[in-house]
């Protein structure tokens, strides 16, 4: 179980963004991780997807990993921020907006506006 935690600990440092998740970004597999990643997309992130259907040992290592028992899961700089109704709040409520420029992460802000208008 060590090298499936230093392989997901590694893979989250090594990038900005990470989404752990059902399928790929071009082709989910399950609704939680399509919204999550439709999110992303839309919002022009620029984002490392992991597919937890390819690799049991990794499906559920990133639910020991983070202590969280559901997947998608996303990260931000290392530190996990959470699962599809978490990242539904914050993009809502524009915290995750103001996680992504305190991070100096790219995102399209006229598309996460458009996003809360269709929401409203």
């Amino acid at each position: 179980m060590t090298d499936v935690k230093d392989q997901i600990d590694e893979t989250v440092k090594a990038s900005d963004v990470v989404l752990f998740m059902k399928g790929t970004k071009d082709m989910p597999q399950c609704g939680f991780s399509s919204r999550v990643a439709g999110v992303l997309n839309y919002m022009g992130v620029d984002y490392t997807d992991v597919n937890v259907l390819a690799d049991e040992g990794v499906r559920q290592g990133i639910k020991d990993y983070s202590d969280w028992p559901t997947i998608p899961q996303l990260y931000i700089k290392g530190e996990f921020v959470g699962g599809c109704d978490i990242i539904t709040e914050m993009v809502l409520s524009s915290e995750l907006d103001t996680m992504f420029a305190d991070n100096g992460v790219a995102f399209d802000k006229d598309a996460a506006d458009k996003i809360r208008e269709a929401n409203a």
